[in-house]
């Protein structure tokens, strides 16, 4: 029997231990999407306690808690954060199989050296041994991203945002790390949302265009995408129910977005047609300015009204969604590629049942612009364990080119989620390395280790060419 979570943990093969240990463990990380806040990087924010920063905001442990039956006191309600901690500790101690014990335990190594495990009986001495070392300066974030040889950053960021915390980083000389800014612009096409027209208010000042017809909209979004291109910005990123593809005339358009200005509600009819118009202007002006375009979809969110009610959005109430149309993702890149306006794109569906979809979608789209133009993004939020990792990993290698994948990102809201990067790459060595064995793909260490480097971290080097620091 194995020790949990030795040298090798996860690697069950030679082969796999010598791809990971030679090839991919001193990558360094490309984190090009995560919602961190960059405040807190150019602050190097230091915690009060493990529970701030390890659950404080994080819905993928608030779920858990509630699914073994903790009260919501000990999760987002008034209890200490001490009391807190430790429903936490009781409750990973038995989630065999999840990959939170994976990652928490992940953490708790790469970050402040404890190599026991995290449960009822070890909840006191994890929570003051971390809570020490959080004291301590180089405990800092800058110190935990520092730590984790993490070279760029790619926050999430609103087309209002001022960007001011990123310039600052940008002129500060003290971190190495480069924290560049990502579009992500739902709130200007979200037009059924109650606050729509309050947010247009915002992007009209902060543009200077006011914003009475969709050309309006157009323009102050276009000022601001100059805005960010000119700090560095070079990705985008749409969290879409699905990549819709309803197309309509200029008048159309015009007449939904009017309806929307007077305050009457549009039907799904109307969204899906406007939202198409969004993206397809949005799309061609990243074609212009280099940029790549990430769509996140599939997933259902606010499912519990009661919580969202009394919590708000991201608390941990979303689900996978089951509605996907293959045919309007490929009709939308379609359009664009007929233009001549198609950026590098890379696709994520929160629903594993549409990795093959994904994948042969992307191959109507590949061109020599640059390796796997068309990519199928990592396995994230409800599939970033174990199994949804391989199945996403295997379903590229089948339909797809593996050696072309630009790999794992964080997606996350917490600074001790860079193990995440390190849990991917002992998988993906872990998957090759048994092909390997099996001798479905030579014992060629030069070309293996050139996909093993190029997965962990040169193809998301090259494909984004993100500005250096």
């Amino acid at each position: 029997m194995r020790a949990f979570m030795d040298q090798d943990f996860l690697l069950n093969t030679p082969t796999a231990v010598k791809l990971y240990h030679e090839f991919s463990a001193d990558c360094p990380i490309i984190d090009y999407h995560c919602h961190i806040s960059p405040k807190e990087i150019y602050e190097d924010l230091h915690y009060e306690s493990i529970t701030q920063v390890w659950l404080g905001g994080d819905h993928y442990k608030w779920r858990l808690m509630r699914c073994a039956g903790v009260d919501e006191k000990y999760i987002t309600g008034d209890a200490s954060a001490h009391d807190k901690f430790i429903k936490w500790a009781e409750v990973l101690g038995k989630a065999i199989g999840n990959p939170l014990y994976h990652w928490s335990h992940l953490e708790l190594r790469r970050f402040f050296g404890y190599e026991g495990i995290l449960n009822k009986e070890t909840a006191e001495e994890v929570w003051n041994l971390c809570n020490e070392k959080l004291q301590q300066p180089e405990f800092g974030v800058r110190g935990l991203i520092a730590r984790s040889n993490v070279e760029t950053i790619c926050t999430t960021d609103d087309p209002i945002d001022s960007l001011e915390w990123h310039e600052k980083l940008a002129a500060d000389p003290t971190i190495k790390t480069a924290v560049l800014p990502a579009w992500r612009p739902d709130k200007a096409m979200n037009l059924e949302k109650p606050d729509y027209t309050d947010y247009l208010a915002k992007l009209a000042a902060v543009s200077g265009v006011e914003i009475k017809t969709f050309e309006d909209l157009k323009t102050a979004l276009a000022v601001r995408m100059d805005y960010f291109a000119a700090r560095n910005c070079v990705l985008s990123d749409h969290g879409l129910n699905f990549v819709a593809y309803a197309p309509a005339t200029d008048a159309e358009v015009e007449a939904i977005f009017q309806k929307r200005l007077g305050g009457e509600p549009v039907s799904t009819e109307e969204q899906d047609k406007f939202k198409t118009a969004c993206m397809l202007y949005v799309a061609r002006k990243y074609r212009q300015l280099g940029w790549i375009m990430q769509l996140h979809y599939g997933c259902r969110r606010d499912n519990n009204p009661v919580m969202y009610d009394r919590l708000g959005p991201d608390t941990g109430f979303d689900t996978i969604d089951n509605y996907a149309p293959a045919g309007q993702t490929a009709a939308f890149l379609g359009a664009l590629e007929a233009t001549g306006d198609l950026p590098k794109t890379i696709l994520y569906s929160l629903n594993p049942n549409d990795n093959q979809a994904i994948d042969t979608i992307c191959g109507c789209f590949q061109s020599s612009e640059a390796v796997s133009k068309l990519q199928h993004g990592s396995a994230w939020w409800f599939n970033d364990h174990f199994t949804g990792m391989t199945d996403q990993l295997t379903s590229l290698a089948s339909l797809g080119y593996l050696a072309g994948f630009v790999g794992m990102l964080t997606d996350s809201r917490s600074f001790l989620s860079y193990p995440r990067h390190e849990y991917f790459r002992r998988i993906l060595c872990r998957l090759i390395g048994q092909w390997v064995e099996e001798g479905m793909f030579p014992d060629d260490m030069e070309t293996l280790k050139e996909i093993v480097r190029g997965v962990s971290y040169e193809n998301a080097k090259k494909y984004f060419a993100f500005a250096a620091k």
